[in-house]
């Protein structure tokens, strides 16, 4: 678990490192070893902004491969500036965002060999799912649960997303499950 200090201190880095590179045109460099020893951990995580609710980038890792404190700047920096569904953040902006992270637990492969056993081993509002057949590649966060509360549709869409008919299966597609601790500023200040 993070400590709600480490949460904090991981929304603060990501505003920072966001309003560094609107004021300075080049990412903050973050010394690894100032943060506590649990956010120099490796672990994957993803950053949402939002503009009065509304997505405004997301951005993240599936695999644990540097300190969390360096994967969260990237992956706030990412979202802010190279989501492709949106343009560049702009320095007007930034003073509406709101900041959601996400912390992932390693992915596990769920050996699952047909859709309806997917479909029912699924822990809804718990798991988040990576899709990967040949070359389509798809992920969603445990929160997309919220707005696809269906298992059925949870999946199609992920398929979708992965550029894949909706009822798609197959013999060589592969499933992962993963878990989030995830935490937005709301969440520090009650």
């Amino acid at each position: 678990m993070i400590s709600t200090q480490d949460r904090a201190t991981l929304i603060t880095l990501a505003k920072e490192s966001i309003q560094h590179q609107l004021e300075h045109h080049n990412p903050p460099h973050i010394n690894t070893s100032s943060y506590s020893e649990a956010l120099q951990q490796h672990r994957a995580s993803f950053v949402t902004l939002k503009i009065q609710q509304r997505l405004r980038g997301c951005i993240g890792t599936l695999t644990a491969y540097r300190p969390l404190v360096d994967d969260v700047a990237a992956n706030a920096l990412a979202a802010a500036f190279n989501d492709t569904r949106f343009q560049p953040l702009k320095q007007e902006e930034f003073r509406s965002l709101e900041y959601h992270i996400s912390a992932l637990t390693p992915p596990e492969p769920m050996g699952v060999h047909s859709r309806n056993e997917l479909l029912t081993t699924l822990r809804i509002n718990t798991d988040g799912l990576i899709l990967s057949d040949k070359h389509h590649r798809a992920t969603f966060l445990p929160s997309v649960w919220e707005e696809l509360p269906e298992p059925e549709i949870f999946v199609g869409q992920l398929m979708r997303k992965a550029g894949l008919p909706t009822d798609y299966w197959s013999d060589t597609i592969q499933v992962q499950r993963y878990t989030v601790e995830s935490w937005g500023e709301e969440n520090l200040n009650n």
